[in-house]
């Protein structure tokens, strides 16, 4: 998840013009080393279009092509309270209860799941503590008002940080139980 270092992941309209997209190269290798390692991307309903719409967008001569296509390729599932159809290449959506789908993905064999968001849909998954590791991709960037994704305390244990020449700091962190 993308952060400011104040802590939000968006305006308070939802605004992402405060994020850092110059991503170096070694910022780039991770994100796409992380992405292999998954198979099943979930997706809040309010961020999937332009989410599906903007990689299913990239053609063979933009050097995301590679990323494009992974997050193309990926099955993808949507969780929604209210909309019964989405649409998209390997783009699935459910109305089921979010604890129950995301609990019987993780025990089911195969790669990892990642989240790509959006806001209320990542604060959904920590409230009902379905979320294993955090990836706190923290911008340089403070914008004093915005979303959050956590709304309680939630007690975390640092593993690794790393610090990227494009000004980004991962954080990568796990519950501390």
């Amino acid at each position: 998840m993308q952060v400011s270092v104040d802590g939000f992941v968006a305006g308070p309209e939802g605004q992402l013009d405060w994020m850092t997209w110059n991503w170096d190269d070694e910022l780039k290798k991770f994100v796409s080393e992380l992405t292999d390692s998954m198979d099943t991307i979930l997706l809040g309903r309010k961020m999937t279009a332009g989410f599906v719409n903007y990689w299913e967008s990239v053609k063979p001569d933009n050097p995301e092509f590679p990323f494009a296509k992974k997050m193309v390729d990926a099955p993808k599932i949507v969780f929604s309270k209210t909309q019964k159809n989405v649409s998209g290449i390997n783009t699935s959506i459910t109305n089921a209860d979010l604890t129950e789908v995301v609990n019987k993905l993780k025990s089911q064999s195969g790669k990892g799941i990642i989240v790509y968001g959006g806001a209320g849909f990542v604060a959904s998954l920590i409230d009902n503590n379905l979320i294993d590791e955090f990836y706190l991709f923290m911008n340089p960037t403070a914008i004093g008002n915005g979303m959050k994704i956590f709304s309680n305390q939630i007690k975390l244990q640092l593993l690794e940080s790393t610090k990227y020449e494009c000004g980004i700091v991962l954080n990568k962190f796990i519950l501390n139980n």
